[in-house]
C-alpha cells in the first residue's frame, strides 16, 4: 500500500492550505484516515482523525481551524487548514488504518510527509 501526500508549502501566518492524501495498493476497507506532525526535536503528534463513519477527533491546538474530510471512493483523506501559524510548521504525515481482505486484520500504512512552513 502506498501513500501519496501533496499539498504542503510555504504560507504566511494566517493563511490557508489544503492537504491532500491518496491511498493505492492492495486495500479492501480503510477504517480510519488521519493526519499527523512532527516538527523538529518533538515527537510526532495527532493533528486529526476521522473514522470510517465520519466521526473526527482532532488535537486541542488545531480544533477551530482545521478540519479533515475523507473521500471513501478514492481513498483520499484530505486536511484543510486554516488560520495557519507559525507553530503548525512541521512534516505531515497521513497515516489509515485498513485491511486487505476481508479476512485478515487491520494494519497501519504512513505515507512519506509533506512539509509545511509557516512564517511569521
Amino acid at each position: 500500500v502506498q501513500l501519496q501526500a501533496s499539498g504542503g508549502g510555504l504560507v504566511q501566518a494566517g493563511g490557508s492550505l489544503r492537504l491532500s492524501c491518496v491511498a493505492s495498493g492492495s486495500i479492501w476497507l480503510i477504517n480510519a484516515m488521519g493526519w499527523y506532525r512532527q516538527a523538529p526535536g518533538k515527537q510526532r503528534e495527532l493533528v486529526a482523525r476521522i473514522t470510517l463513519g465520519g466521526s473526527t477527533t482532532y488535537a486541542d491546538s488545531v480544533k477551530g481551524r482545521f478540519a479533515i474530510s475523507r473521500d471513501n471512493a478514492k481513498n483520499t483523506v484530505y486536511l484543510q487548514m486554516n488560520n495557519l501559524r507559525p507553530e503548525d510548521t512541521a512534516v505531515y504525515y497521513c497515516n489509515i488504518d485498513y485491511r486487505e481482505s476481508f479476512s485478515v486484520s487491520a494494519v497501519d500504512a504512513w505515507g512519506l510527509g509533506t512539509q509545511v512552513t509557516v512564517s511569521s
